[in-house]
């Protein structure tokens, strides 16, 4: 840990538990809570803190940060710790501040269609709620069953629906935060509209808990869709499957998630998976999952009609449709489970590509070459419709000296080819720890220095998460 940062000690300890209450403080080598803030769901690292500390409030958190601030501590804020790019990693040791207490819906808000939530509440409980009284929260990672609000606002989740919905970012109207002296503020109004100063309320969503911890939020809500039917189409090779994406939206079509699968995700998913009742066409080798929703049941069987003779024209074969909830649950699940389906075949490295979706098939045989050509295997799946590819590079028999000296340039150059075809480095997994790295491949030195400073202004001691994003 760098020379700056005060090691956590005894007096530190007794004033976090006189802050969260002794029973929410944790120190010991193996402990649970110790253990569980080591890790997040990236790769295989573990960074292991000095301290765990789970506060109850706004104000505990406040109090932890003011002392923290003062006593030149470092501090990990961290959610569910479902990240895939090293973000809640206590890189520098220190503490980490675990928000899993902080857990309640405060108001649901049926005039306004807004729920206010504070950050450890489950992605999709909340969905749950709110559904209940017809309203839908769109935004849903892989991970919605045990994610939080507060990671999904550092990291600007996204998930399957945002090709029609849009990211977390389009939901947040109003933050309250915690910044890294202690000093609590709110960023927005509760409100459609704002063009009151800054926009501060963007600014922290996605900052990756380098500018502030987010105490609570307030949502925007929607109509829930009461109609959904879900298509899941084969195609004969990867790039055809690629190159309907854009043929779908040129048709008119916006469906409520359009999801890619190469064939060797869908086997390594149904291996893992048995349960999960599909048969794959041997001459399968890659499958769109398309969903469209809606208020009234015919226009969303218009639309699927429509969107069957689109995939058809394609090339699609075997066009499997769902109109019911367990059908529709059964395909959900198949996609779901890839990213753990590959994890548990291999260590990995899962990259969060994202470029315009027409360019899509160019942005997969450019990976398919890089691999080629450094020897490596990847497997590919993603948010078609919105471009974002995931490249999971499986280790597989690789040596420890290339996994870790000559992969990264192989990466690199999967980044240099998001840039040129008018993409970037990560669509929704954040940069954190692990891509750092790459970011001046896609930003200016100004462009940098830029982001630098406002976090020096934010931050000027760098205890919020330090060694991420740069």
């Amino acid at each position: 840990m760098p020379e700056l940062y005060k090691k956590i000690g005894e007096a530190e300890l007794r004033t976090f538990a006189d802050i969260c209450g002794e029973a929410h403080v944790y120190w010991e080598p193996g402990h649970d809570w110790m253990v569980r803030a080591s890790r997040d769901e990236t790769e295989d690292l573990c960074f292991v803190p000095e301290a765990v500390a789970r506060p109850g409030n706004a104000e505990q958190v406040a109090h932890l940060l003011r002392y923290c601030h003062a006593e030149n501590i470092p501090v990990t804020p961290r959610g569910a710790g479902t990240g895939l790019s090293g973000g809640a990693l206590p890189v520098c040791g220190g503490l980490v501040l675990d928000t899993s207490r902080m857990n309640r819906i405060l108001k649901l808000d049926t005039d306004n269609f807004t729920v206010t939530v504070e950050p450890g509440v489950i992605t999709q409980h909340l969905q749950e709620v709110v559904a209940e009284k017809d309203l839908f929260y769109p935004p849903d990672p892989s991970s919605r069953g045990s994610c939080f609000i507060g990671g999904n606002i550092a990291e600007n989740a996204g998930g399957p629906r945002a090709v029609k919905y849009g990211t977390t970012k389009d939901f947040v109207l109003n933050l309250k935060v915690v910044l890294a002296d202690g000093t609590l503020i709110s960023t927005g109004a509760a409100t459609l509209k704002n063009a009151t100063g800054y926009n501060l309320t963007q600014l922290f969503v996605g900052s990756e808990g380098t500018l502030g911890v987010v105490t609570e939020a307030t949502l925007k809500l929607l109509p829930h869709p009461r109609h959904r039917r879900l298509m899941l189409a084969n195609f004969e090779s990867p790039e055809a499957a690629c190159e309907t994406v854009a043929e779908i939206f040129k048709a008119g079509f916006v469906p409520s998630a359009l999801e890619f699968m190469e064939r060797e995700a869908m086997d390594y998913t149904l291996a893992y998976k048995p349960d999960i009742s599909l048969a794959v066409p041997e001459r399968a080798q890659a499958q769109l999952l398309v969903e469209t929703d809606g208020l009234y049941p015919d226009v969303v069987e218009r639309d699927c009609e429509g969107l069957y003779e689109v995939l058809e024209k394609k090339g699609a074969f075997d066009i499997l449709y769902a109109d019911d909830e367990a059908g529709q649950a059964n395909l959900w699940r198949l996609r779901r489970a890839v990213g753990e389906a590959v994890k548990s075949h291999s260590i990995y490295k899962e990259e969060d590509t994202v470029v315009p979706r027409f360019e899509l098939p160019r942005l997969l045989r450019g990976v398919k070459e890089i691999g080629s050509r450094y020897g490596f295997r990847s497997v590919c799946y993603g948010h078609a419709g919105d471009g974002n590819l995931h490249v999971n590079i499986l280790k597989g028999d690789l040596s420890d000296t290339f996994w870790n000296h000559e992969l990264p340039e192989a990466i690199a150059e999967i980044f240099q080819l998001c840039k040129r075809l008018g993409g970037t480095i990560s669509g929704e997994h954040g940069i954190g720890w692990v891509q750092r790295r790459y970011m001046p491949l896609v930003f200016s030195e100004a462009e940098l220095q830029l982001m630098k400073s406002i976090k020096k202004l934010l931050d000027p001691k760098n205890i919020l998460n330090p060694g991420k994003i740069f």
